[in-house]
């Protein structure tokens, strides 16, 4: 087991993609692409999130059942990884496939058809990254990501509306 607060996470707000690859061995590693830097993870990306998940105190199973419960998504899920810093991101396929790449909906600029198949993603820093994944399917993951994401933003701001920015430590602190 990784010890979260001994590493220092390896997905952020600055966080923009967390891409798959292979090393030397053929082993899956993933390509952390920050806004100003890039470095090699040797874990396979689904990894990386689940343990960021964890680092927030859920798990990737746990936020894509959540996922499923907000707004009916199944398959290829977005997930939040914190909802209050604005960490949302889609897979390009299965999460259980070591080709799986994780996408940061927020840095996203453009999504761009490939020569031949294929999506190119435009990142508001400027980085660019080829996903083997067609065109329509790129779309329709960032489309059902800003969904998910507009449903669980409604759900949190109708909450904080409703509290009035009070906290459970206030309403267990009122004597009955």
């Amino acid at each position: 087991m990784i010890n979260l607060y001994m590493q220092s996470p390896e997905v952020t707000p600055l966080t923009v993609a967390l891409v798959a690859q292979r090393d030397s061995s053929n082993k899956p590693i993933t390509m952390v692409l920050e806004e100003e830097a890039e470095y090699p993870v040797n874990y396979p990306p689904s990894k990386i999130v689940d343990h960021a998940c964890k680092f927030f105190g859920s798990s990737l199973k746990g936020r894509q059942e959540g996922t499923k419960d907000i707004c009916g998504i199944t398959h290829k899920a977005p997930i939040t990884i914190d909802p209050i810093s604005g960490m949302y991101f889609f897979p390009t396929t299965s999460p259980t496939s070591s080709n799986c790449s994780w996408i940061a909906h927020s840095h996203i600029d453009q999504v761009l058809k490939a020569d031949n198949y294929g999506t190119e993603i435009l990142f508001k820093n400027g980085k660019r990254i080829l996903i083997d994944i067609s065109y329509g399917s790129a779309l329709n993951q960032i489309q059902r990501t800003a969904q998910f994401r507009y449903l669980l933003d409604n759900r949190i701001k109708f909450l904080q509306k409703q509290i009035g920015g009070r906290t459970a430590e206030f309403f267990a602190s009122i004597p009955e």
